[in-house]
């Protein structure tokens, strides 16, 4: 059973978060461990393994990196510890801004500002492209073409995180 049928929520790159915290909480009390104190042993222990999952899924619905991330593998297009290939132009863009944020002084606000405004630029010219195809995904709909978009994103991203924390 994958998180989305345990919440009984339909796939999707932007669960209701309402909703989600609304599942949370009564698939919490519905298997939290201290309600099956009495009975026996594998019972206890399905109990708990429920929670586990319960609460390894609310933390997944709660990042939208991890959602996407999770949707993917789901498809079975996201492989731990995948090389995956991104374009030149944008390994150039961010080696540029990896060059920017290595040379900046930290200490100048207006540099600062000027990176953090160019990193959000590419941010917003990666996010474009799939931004519909997110809003808009059903399961067994959306193709496997939309799909390998969002995936290149993930990565893109990944990339652009990297650099945001390095400015701190």
């Amino acid at each position: 059973m994958n998180y989305f049928e345990l919440y009984d929520i339909p796939v999707s790159f932007r669960p209701d978060q309402a909703l989600v915290k609304k599942r949370f909480y009564a698939l919490s009390r519905q298997y939290h461990p201290d309600f099956f104190g009495s009975s026996d042993e594998a019972q206890q222990q399905e109990a708990l393994e429920k929670s586990a999952q319960v609460n390894q899924a609310f933390n997944v619905f709660q990042s939208p990196d991890a959602t996407i991330k999770y949707i993917l593998q789901l498809h079975g297009m996201l492989e731990e510890e995948e090389k995956y290939s991104l374009s030149p132009d944008f390994l150039m863009k961010v080696m540029d801004l990896n060059e920017q944020v290595m040379e900046m002084d930290k200490n100048d606000a207006a540099v600062k500002a000027a990176v953090e405004s160019d990193i959000q630029a590419l941010q917003t010219d990666i996010y474009e492209p799939v931004e519909a195809i997110m809003a808009n995904y059903q399961e067994g709909i959306t193709s496997e073409k939309e799909l390998l978009q969002v995936k290149s994103y993930y990565y893109q991203k990944k990339y652009l995180d990297r650099i945001t924390r390095g400015l701190l």
